[in-house]
């Protein structure tokens, strides 16, 4: 992978799920990457102290910097302060271009946590910064986590509605992708390469774990879940990643779909 020019780019939530794969790959395409901790040390190479709850060492951390790529996120209230902060630390340090990863859907679907990441692309618009938001699909991660916390039940409930996971790579390429390309305000969104139903999700789930659990498909009141079912967490059209559902269960059980 190349670029056409080398910058320093800040990352939060870079040791995460999404930060990890997106960090390495930004390094090797030749970026100066810095990994925004709250606290100092770790094994995390360029890591650099700043507190996004609190604005505490911001100033230090975002200097120098050409590209900031926000990845970080701890929940509905503290997202949209650590947003604001962000675009506040990113203006007062001249920033470049600011690079906002949110999820497919997150206007559409009345869920707390999605009308934080709503709030914090209208705090990015309205600050005038050069910026790309980028929407993708859940990860096959939250899809199996729906089934893990249920190690309890009897049954394995599942909610009757499709799934377009889209593998971690995918997207960690995407963002290099955009940060190579510069400013590009809202970039069309990005979904896995399979709709998948929810029981076929479960059944599949079962036999990479070895479960022996009978399926059973659920419906939950609300205007949440009713999104949901209508497909607004998905991307029409031709999808964009390619790695699957099954693979990640290959890779991670020893047993795929």
């Amino acid at each position: 992978m190349t670029t056409a020019r080398a910058t320093t780019v800040l990352v939060t939530g870079g040791t995460g799920t999404l930060g990890t794969p997106t960090v390495n790959l930004l390094r090797e395409a030749g970026h100066e990457v810095r990994v925004l901790s709250r606290s100092a040390g770790g094994t995390t190479p360029g890591v650099v102290t700043g507190d996004l709850t609190t604005g505490e060492g911001l100033r230090e951390a975002f200097d120098g910097v050409e590209v900031v790529l926000h990845l970080a996120t701890r929940g509905p209230r503290a997202d949209v302060e650590m947003g604001s902060r962000l675009v506040t630390a990113a203006r007062d340090a001249r920033v470049g271009h600011v690079v906002f990863q949110s999820i497919v859907g997150v206007d559409r679907i009345p869920l707390g946590y999605y009308q934080a990441k709503v709030e914090v692309e209208s705090i990015l618009i309205a600050s005038g910064l050069p910026h790309t938001i980028l929407r993708a699909t859940q990860f096959p991660q939250l899809v199996v986590g729906l089934f893990t916390a249920q190690r309890f039940s009897p049954v394995l409930l599942t909610p009757a509605l499709e799934v377009q996971p889209i593998a971690v790579p995918d997207v960690a390429a995407r963002l290099v992708e955009i940060v190579a390309a510069g400013p590009s305000g809202r970039v069309a969104d990005i979904g896995g390469p399979e709709r998948i139903t929810g029981r076929e999700a479960a059944r599949a789930w079962a036999r990479a774990t070895g479960s022996r659990r009978p399926v059973a498909r659920v419906r939950v009141p609300g205007k949440t879940f009713a999104a949901f079912a209508a497909g607004h967490h998905m991307v029409p059209g031709e999808p964009y990643g390619t790695g699957t559902y099954g693979q990640y269960l290959l890779a991670r059980y020893g047993r795929g779909r």
